[in-house]
């Protein structure tokens, strides 16, 4: 009871922290076009303000050829600067030119709102410093996301803002202008920052892990669809372990339909596409689409780093051994204690529960739920307890009130279980496969509803495919249900970490419900409940087990990718607050 206490007590966990930094991969566009068009416009400021605000004694008819021939100096460089990157990466070359001249256009502008607002003549050197402002991001970004190594930064970081420079000033003024002691000054010494910081943010994961920017650049790329490099690095860190997988199989005796309820140990993860990401789905469709992939008491240190893995541990499902089989099942059993709601069934002597706290959501159930509930099954004499996360609404980690009411509740639906009467199975189940029910906040698996006829009374389960559910979407479906006088017990979500598309929002996803309206839901999956209600045969069920080796991550993994991004956010935010003074400084000379 005390460790439990100490556990729910505990700080959020090394997961929750890391993805409460994912909302800093959303800092650049969502479009490369954008940030090309952009960069463009940004740049035709940056001329404007030289030639009005700095070299307002030039002959204004200059400006009208070289705005163009800066632009297309920009694409040009755009273009070149392709080949130094890592991946050969466009978009990334776009997003970095976009910020870098937007820090150059800054310094300009600053530089002429000073000399206003302190009536001091206007300082040219704020083109040279903004110029060198801009390679010192490019030091930045280079050796971060690109893969480049300091050395490298350094040999290319002027390539474009010099190249810009030498289109937009004059010839007669450059050795001048890039002699200036105090721009010169400002702008090395901001290389120089950008440098040290490059070097303390690398070493930032030490020493569990050995580059944070290898680790980034991997992550990046694998946005992009090329996990091999993030695979490689997890796989490198992951331990060999035993994972179990439970399975309820109703099977008919007439004609050779089946389906089957999969409880995988493992965890769906880390993120698309890499791992385990879309294992649900993959589950899915090795069990011929005729199955509802649960989630079961796990967290991401069960995920699976590697398509190998994943493979693997696939190809040993089909290892599954019959524990117990049977031909009758309790009806349903439903304890609500406060936010707590557990739905139970007894296969024979094997009680199959589903928790959750919908409509007021929580995250991963932690693991001592399970180990107690199971315990306490054991003490009861049951047989194997089967438990499933409904995973259906939004939530923070659960608290200490709500992790005792769901204890209670399961055990109550235990005792409860023991003293009622068993009735033969039927069995019914259909799929959205075939339907037209694409949507942003579903995975590939779709939807599916199991009917259960038990004492002459039809019961159903729904499953989406989906990273959970938007708060109160459970609710408004099953009062659809009841007002058709259909008995929805439950609604699952597969958790999976499949991304149909790229969210660009905080969580990183889109839970069922946000896109797609309950109404829309409702109307699926209760024309998925009449196809399975029409196939109700008599069946028997088995419970398989099986057991397999994988590698999977571990917790330490992410205790030393959530060190590594606070150590860095850190060390940036000083930095960020030392460089801001320092400009400032630059402002009042």
């Amino acid at each position: 009871m005390y460790l439990r206490e100490i556990t729910m007590e505990k700080n959020p966990d090394d997961v929750s922290n890391i993805h409460n930094r994912f909302s800093l991969t959303l800092v650049n566009p969502s479009s490369h076009y954008f940030s090309l068009i952009a960069s463009l416009a940004v740049a035709a400021v940056i001329s404007l303000a030289i030639y009005f605000g700095y070299l307002s004694d030039l002959s204004t008819d200059e400006i009208w050829y070289r705005i163009p021939a800066v632009i297309g100096v920009l694409v040009l460089t755009q273009l070149l600067d392709t080949r130094f990157s890592k991946k050969k990466e466009y978009s990334k070359s776009l997003h970095s030119s976009l910020f870098g001249n937007m820090l150059w256009v800054v310094t300009l502008l600053m530089g002429l709102l000073a000399s206003f607002v302190l009536s001091k003549e206007i300082s040219l050197f704020f083109v040279t410093f903004g110029m060198l402002l801009f390679a010192s991001f490019r030091i930045g970004i280079y050796t971060t996301t690109l893969g480049a190594s300091l050395k490298k930064a350094w040999a290319i970081c002027l390539v474009q803002p010099l190249a810009m420079f030498l289109i937009l000033i004059p010839q007669d003024r450059w050795f001048s202008m890039l002699s200036e002691p105090i721009g010169l000054g400002y702008g090395i010494s901001f290389m120089i920052i950008a440098s040290v910081w490059s070097f303390l943010t690398d070493r930032a994961g030490r020493p569990g892990m050995e580059s944070t920017h290898k680790t980034i650049q991997a992550y990046l790329a694998s946005q992009g669809n090329d996990y091999t490099e993030a695979e490689e690095i997890m796989e490198q860190r992951s331990s060999e372990t035993k994972v179990s997988t439970s399975q309820i199989r109703l099977s008919s005796s007439n004609d050779n339909r089946e389906f089957r309820m999969v409880l995988p140990e493992i965890h769906p993860g880390p993120y698309h596409p890499v791992g385990g990401s879309n294992i649900p789905y993959l589950i899915y469709k090795n069990l011929d689409s005729s199955a509802m992939v649960m989630h079961s008491i796990s967290d991401h240190s069960l995920n699976l780093p590697s398509k190998n893995e994943v493979e693997s541990y696939l190809k040993n499902l089909e290892n599954s051994k019959v524990k117990e089989e049977g031909l009758q099942c309790t009806e349903p059993v439903t304890v609500q204690i406060n936010k707590t709601r557990i739905i139970g069934l007894l296969f024979g002597n094997n009680p199959l529960l589903f928790l959750s706290l919908s409509p007021h959501g929580m995250e991963d159930i932690p693991s001592y739920v399970k180990t107690e509930i199971e315990q306490y099954a054991k003490n009861r004499n049951y047989s194997m307890t089967m438990i499933v996360d409904c995973h259906n609404a939004m939530g923070e980690e659960i608290s200490k009130e709500d992790g005792e009411d769901m204890l209670k509740a399961a055990k109550s639906c235990l005792d409860t279980l023991i003293t009622k009467d068993s009735f033969p199975i039927e069995f019914g189940y259909a799929n959205s496969d075939g339907m037209d029910v694409w949507t942003e906040d579903l995975g590939m698996g779709g939807l599916g509803i199991v009917c259960l006829k038990i004492n002459n009374k039809k019961y159903f389960l729904g499953w989406a495919d989906a990273n959970n559910m938007e708060n109160g979407v459970r609710e408004k479906i099953i009062e659809n249900f009841t007002k058709k006088e259909y008995q929805l017990l439950e609604i699952c979500t597969s958790d999976t970490h499949y991304a149909p598309v790229k969210a660009r929002n905080r969580n990183g996803y889109y839970q069922l419900g946000l896109i797609t309206s309950a109404e829309k839901l409702s109307k699926w999956l209760f024309e998925i409940a009449k196809n399975a209600e029409t196939n109700t045969t008599s069946a028997k069920f088995e419970i398989l087990e099986n057991e397999a080796k994988v590698k999977v991550m571990g917790q330490g993994i992410y205790q030393d990718y959530s060190k590594a991004l606070d150590n860095s956010l850190k060390i940036t935010k000083g930095f960020v607050i030392g460089g801001v003074l320092f400009f400032i400084t630059s402002l009042f000379l």
